[in-house]
Formats: C-alpha cells, structure tokens, sequence
C-alpha cells in the first residue's frame, strides 16, 4: 500500500517528513494540504489530525502527524536514520528537539512573517527579535558541523532532515548559506544525495500558484 504524506510545498515541517520518505525507498505520495484556504481546518482533515497541521502520513490504518513522529516512524520502517548505536539515536533526538525548539519554528514564523503576510502587517519588532534569535541557532548549527558531514555519525540521520527543513527555501528570513561555510557545506552534502529534490519540487505548491 502507497504511503500517503498530506502536505504542502511552502511547508518546511512537511519537508522534513517528505525528504526522508524520498530517500528511505518506501513506496510513497504527496497529497496536498491547500493550507492557504483552509485546508488543515476541515473536518475531514481534523479528523485525521486534530491539531490542524501538516503534515500526517497514512500508512493503512497508521495516521501520524508532527514530523518528527513521522521521520520516527520511517526509521522503524526501514532501519534508516535514527543513528547507527544507542549513542547515537540519543544524539539525533538532541538535534531533533534543538530544530523543534530553537529552528524550525523560528525559520517558519519568520519565513510567514516576511513573505507571506501583506507587507503592511509585517510586525517589524517581532521580526527583528525573531531575527536575533535565528542567529544565535544558525551559530549553534555552524558550531555542530565544524569538522564534520553529518551532524551525527558518518551518515544522513533524522538530525540532518529536521534542522534542514528551511533552509533550502529561496524566500528572504534571515539565512544566506554563503554566511554560513559548514551549513553550506553540509547542505550540499544533503542536496548530492540520491532521490533529493529542493521541497517545491518534492510536494506541490508554491508560492506562485498564489501569486506570490
């Protein structure tokens, strides 16, 4: 049976669901979530996630949502990217709640804030603050790569897909790779893998299908 990830292109928490899907050889699909008109507020998709977010994966009669749930349940699948000893899948999860707290959610506030709001509802103090913050994670991520390929182990783990999840994305929040050696360094590592795809080409929707 397909696995189906419901999900949408602007989403870097969906992303980071659907790169490992893409790279585990699990037989999967993306289903787009039409976040912007309410998608993730339907009772059908309440039913299925009442958190109203994206994304959930269906797997027969697994539903899951929260991404790093996901990516934990790809790992049990596959024996894939959860680190190769104890050691190291407690190291992965200590990344993985890193991103949860200090990146992923700043990155995706700050990306909406800049991006997708009317300009004019931009709130320019919380940018900012937001902006500092931001900061202070890409150093701790910069830091963490110093010397290596991978955050954890001597191969692509969950670790690398969460703290990943936007900083493919084109749209201005605060990150240039170019300003970053070992993050760019290391994104290039995840773009050479086999099956990557830069995540609006991986799941439908983009901003200009809004016409953005």
């Amino acid at each position: 049976m397909t696995i189906q990830l419901h999900c949408f292109g602007e989403s870097g928490n969906a992303y980071k669901a659907a790169l490992p899907l893409a790279l585990s050889g699990l037989d999967w699909e993306p289903v787009k979530v039409d976040f912007f008109n309410g998608g993730t507020k339907t009772p059908d998709y309440l039913g299925m996630n009442a958190m109203g977010e994206a994304p959930v994966l269906v797997d027969g009669d697994v539903v899951l949502s929260q991404s790093g749930v996901i990516q934990m349940y790809i790992t049990e699948k596959t024996g894939r990217f959860g680190g190769a000893t104890p050691e190291e899948a407690r190291e992965v999860m200590r990344w993985m709640f890193f991103d949860n707290h200090k990146m992923s959610s700043q990155c995706g506030t700050q990306r909406f804030l800049m991006n997708f709001l009317p300009e004019e509802k931009r709130p320019q103090e919380v940018i900012g603050f937001l902006g500092g913050r931001l900061r202070a994670a890409f150093k701790v991520l910069e830091n963490g790569l110093e010397g290596r390929d991978w955050l954890v182990g001597d191969a692509p783990t969950n670790a690398d897909f969460s703290n990943c999840g936007y900083l493919f994305y084109p749209e201005p929040f605060g990150f240039e790779r170019k300003d970053w050696p070992n993050i760019d360094r290391w994104l290039s590592n995840i773009e050479g893998l086999d099956g990557w795809k830069h995540p609006y080409d991986l799941m439908p929707g983009r901003p200009s299908d809004r016409g953005l």
